[in-house]
């Protein structure tokens, strides 16, 4: 939700509170403020200039030469917008102006005309290009008559404003709209609310006489109701209401879309305007689809109905879907003169349910899901109405045809007082208290012991006692609450086994530099599938029956595909190098269908890419390769106390490289694997090349390790011999490790390959390995003869179970 801080001062007295103030009280109270933009930031010497004559450029078709009136003085522009026209005032940035982007304005010359400025369109002024006036697209913006020449332009266009970015949860979905805001800093400031209280004058003709209203599917239309408007005259709206969609993120189109717009804004209540002379009958009726019925929606795209869709008909056909969006027959145009205006109240579960299945969220469904204010229906219908007549010149017919109960009665809560205080840790007053509650403009007073609280329709969230303490909390303040310790019994609470080889692993990745990443346990159907450790089959997805969208519709598999989203969202701003791990759950079904709680494992994952290291003046760039994912991993399994038991193995996966990838076992079962990214997936998700890997934490840190022993730094030097190798191709590194060490015995304490060679001194077919050989006995010195035996025991073993040779 995107609030207007200079419309917010329409209902609330907002001085002494900066906007940055006010973002944090609204964070502190619990509805968290992700942003605060400052419109036209940046932008200075932007005025409202006048333009007294408009010729042709003398060398340029597309160019014009412009006198403008600037107040203090005048100054000669070539403008090459093709609305600039002479007596129109504009938005001029003078010489030495700065707009978005640093962009400052000089003094030049244009084909041989001298420029003193720039005539300025609103893109030029920062507005994002979709939200800008059908009208001023192609152009630049021009100001009614009330525009004072020589004055800042930024107040005329609200770029003098802050918008305030809310994160709208579901139990903060009364804040979905300028009122429910208002009520909401009204209570953290402790402040009245101001409301708009529309006034309609309503003509003789009654409604009734134009349009009857009957719903067949009550159950999920509890209201519907109708007002007839005639006389429109279809224009832009006024500059004011344009500049308040705009900064809320809406694009103006017309007097009569912008108002349902704007008071679905004001009041959270979705209005639909319908053309009435474009309905094909007088009669509204309310019904559920026919299956396979068609219509056609604003978007143009033609949809195929369900049984279970709730729709808006003409008695016949399909106009509406209803809390979804209208149909293309009857929307608004230039030529509309007399529209229905339907202000109706939705069952959130049909709502929901059509949004999803056609795929079509928009902002009215949105706020139909998370539940709107019956008792604000008609007050918005009765605002739309008002400002119709007042923007549009519109004649309002008498009455409302509607059908259902316009209200509902409060919602009560009983609970003793003292339960505030036992929750919270507080010692308040019983009267303040109430008095917390009354900001909320809950209707709460105090009987003996008990609190009795009328909770507003308005606040469909707040249905038991708990809702009533932590709304009382939010409002007394989260900060204030005081730091308590439990009382009691309790047992001294220690760190499992499990908890604290899950710490270590945290403090090991962090530690060599990656950084921690915390992504949706949820998904798509095809990416929960992806990249999984051991292959599973479409019958082990867990799907959610009520998602909120597509994106987030399975339980993860795997963790790597969404740690991949992560590294592209990065890469799209520019930070290339990337070492990035997660903790946490995935889900598999136990059996179909799904009667019990999915099976969950912990699993660690990690993407690396771009450089190793940053290159400084005494090192040199090196990419993460392969073999820096696998230390990482052998670092780890070493820390664990598993590297003797964990095994890597070439091998082949779907959208991984198939020359540089492994699976990873532990005691001959899988846990994992790490890999390069397919080059074709990498161009596809436009990444550079990418390393990734995922283990089964859980496996891994449940696995039985012998207690650490220690033993005395050694009294006797250690011997080192190194040893190549001639293999063939298909030879593995780690298979002749295996041999190597277990040849070498006591005696044989490291063992680190060093060197892999092919080329012109080798046969074809053949590779050499080098590894380096550490013996010690820590009893005594080794000598030659004691150390040789041991060599030849490892070069016999090599030969017999690898066909090594030595190399010469």
């Amino acid at each position: 939700m995107l609030v207007s801080y200079n419309w917010l001062k329409d209902y609330v007295d907002l001085s002494g509170v900066s906007p940055e103030e006010l973002a944090d009280k609204i964070t502190k109270a619990g509805i968290e403020v992700e942003h605060v933009h400052k419109l036209g930031e940046g932008i200075k010497d932007v005025v409202v200039g006048y333009v007294k004559s408009c010729s042709q450029h003398p060398n340029a078709d597309k160019l014009n030469v412009c006198q403008v009136d600037l107040g203090s003085e005048e100054a000669q522009i070539v403008c090459g917008a093709p609305n600039v026209a002479a007596g129109q005032k504009v938005a001029v940035a003078k010489v030495g102006a700065v707009l978005p982007g640093n962009f400052k304005i000089k003094k030049a010359k244009l084909r041989g005309e001298v420029s003193e400025g720039m005539i300025c369109s609103l893109e030029e002024l920062g507005i994002d290009g979709k939200l800008v006036p059908k009208e001023y697209q192609n152009g630049i913006y021009v100001f009614g008559d009330d525009a004072v020449v020589g004055e800042d332009a930024l107040p005329y266009l609200n770029l003098d404003d802050y918008v305030l970015e809310l994160d709208i949860l579901p139990n903060s979905a009364h804040c979905l709209n300028m009122i429910g805001v208002a009520y909401e800093v009204a209570a953290i400031l402790n402040r009245s609310v101001n409301l708009p209280d529309p006034a309609v004058e309503e003509d003789q003709t009654l409604a009734e006489q134009k349009i009857k209203v009957s719903v067949e599917a009550a159950d999920a239309a509890p209201y519907y109701g109708a007002r007839v408007i005639e006389n429109i005259r279809i224009e832009p709206s006024p500059r004011w209401m344009q500049n308040r969609l705009i900064a809320a993120g809406i694009r103006p189109i017309n007097n009569i879309v912008d108002i349902t717009n704007y008071v679905l804004l004001e009041y959270g209540q979705p209005l639909h305007a319908f053309d009435y002379d474009h309905l094909g009958s007088k009669q509204i009726l309310v019904r559920y689809a026919q299956d396979n019925e068609q219509m056609t929606t604003l978007d143009d795209e033609e949809r195929t109905l369900q049984s279970s869709d709730l729709v808006i008909t003409n008695g016949k056909q399909p106009v509406a879907l209803a809390g979804v969006m209208g149909g293309a027959d009857s929307e608004i145009a230039d030529e509309t003169q007399t529209v229905l205006l339907e202000a109706a109240v939705f069952d959130a579960l049909s709502v929901r349910r059509t949004s999803s299945r056609l795929q079509l969220r928009t902002d009215a469904s949105q706020r139909y899901e998370k539940g709107i204010d019956r008792n604000r229906v008609v007050p918005a219908a009765n605002r739309a109405a008002a400002l119709m007549q007042s923007i549009a010149g519109a004649k309002v017919l008498k009455g409302i045809v509607e059908q259902g109960e316009r209200e509902v009665a409060p919602h009560t809560i009983d609970m003793p007082w003292t339960k505030i205080n036992d929750v919270l840790g507080t010692t308040l007053e019983a009267d303040e208290i109430a008095s917390l509650l009354q900001r909320l403009n809950f209707n709460a007073n105090i009987a003996g012991e008990m609190l009795h609280v009328e909770v507003p329709p308005r606040r469909p969230d707040v249905t038991i006692p708990e809702d009533i303490v932590e709304e009382a909390g939010r409002i007394y303040g989260y900060d204030h609450v005081p730091a308590t310790l439990p009382e009691g019994e309790s047992t001294r609470g220690k760190l499992t086994s499990y908890q604290k080889k899950r710490r270590m692993v945290q403090r090991y990745f962090e530690g060599i530099g990656l950084y921690q990443a915390v992504t949706y346990s949820l998904t798509t159907k095809e990416k929960a599938q992806q990249l999984t450790i051991q292959a599973q089959s479409e019958d082990q997805l867990v799907e959610l029956s009520m998602p909120m969208s597509e994106e987030r519709s399975t339980l993860r598999m795997s963790i790597v595909p969404e740690l991949l989203d992560v590294v592209r969202y990065h890469m799209n701003r520019q930070i290339p190098n990337l070492k990035l791990y997660e903790i946490g759950k995935v889900f598999t079904a136990k059996q179909k269908p799904l009667t019990d709680l999915p099976l969950e494992t912990e699993h660690a994952a990690g993407a690396l890419t771009g450089l190793e290291n940053i290159q400084s003046w005494e090192g040199r760039q090196q990419p993460v390769d392969f073999y820096s994912v696998k230390g990482i991993l052998e670092g780890l399994f070493e820390k664990l106390g598993v590297l003797d038991n964990v095994k890597f193995t070439p091998a082949e996966r779907d959208l991984l490289h198939p020359g540089r990838t492994a699976d990873i076992s532990l005691n001959g079962s899988a846990i994992g694997y790490l890999g390069q990214l397919h080059p074709s997936v990498q161009k596809e998700k436009d990444l550079n090349d990418t390393y990734v890997f995922e283990i089964n934490l859980q496996a891994l840190l449940e696995e039985n390790v012998p207690e650490t022993t220690y033993r005395d730094l050694p009294r006797y030097p250690s011997v080192t011999r190194d040893i190549a190798l001639v293999v063939d191709e298909s030879v593995q590194a780690g298979d002749l490790h295996d041999i190597i060490r277990e040849a070498g015995g006591s005696l044989l304490i490291d063992i680190k390959l060093f060197d892999v060679y092919q080329g012109e001194h080798l046969e074809e077919g053949k590779k050499s390995l080098a590894f380096s050989l550490q013996y010690l006995d820590p009893n005594k010195t080794l000598t030659d003869k004691e150390v040789n035996k041991v060599h030849e025991n490892i070069l016999n073993a090599c030969q017999e179970r690898a066909g090594a040779v030595l190399r010469n």
